[in-house]
């Protein structure tokens, strides 16, 4: 399994799918499936059943997971391609833009 190269907090735009050219925080990744549902994107609605929050139930607006390949890193108010550098101080693997050379967070 290839290790993702974008994590929860992380800002996004879609690049492709329906909500193409949307922006949103990657609220959570499911690993197995290479999907992320990020927030105000591929919005779905839901039927639920009355529980203690939602008393009455009914249809409700959530976020839909979207594939990641669709899903572009926001670094600088600029999309970025991201590539992996071991870097040299720490001796861990860090995540770098690939145009700039730098380190992303």
């Amino acid at each position: 399994m290839a290790k993702l190269k974008l994590k929860k907090g992380d800002t996004v735009k879609v690049i492709s799918g329906e909500s193409r050219g949307s922006q949103g925080k990657i609220l959570s990744i499911d690993i197995k499936k290479s999907r992320a549902t990020v927030e105000g994107v591929n919005m779905v609605s839901k039927s639920e059943k009355p529980n203690a929050k939602n008393t009455n139930g009914g249809i409700v607006k959530k976020e839909g997971s979207i594939h990641i390949s669709n899903l572009m890193l926001i670094e600088g108010g600029k999309t970025v391609r991201v590539g992996r550098k071991l870097d040299d101080k720490t001796g861990k693997l860090v995540r770098i833009s690939k145009k700039t050379k730098e380190v992303i967070k």
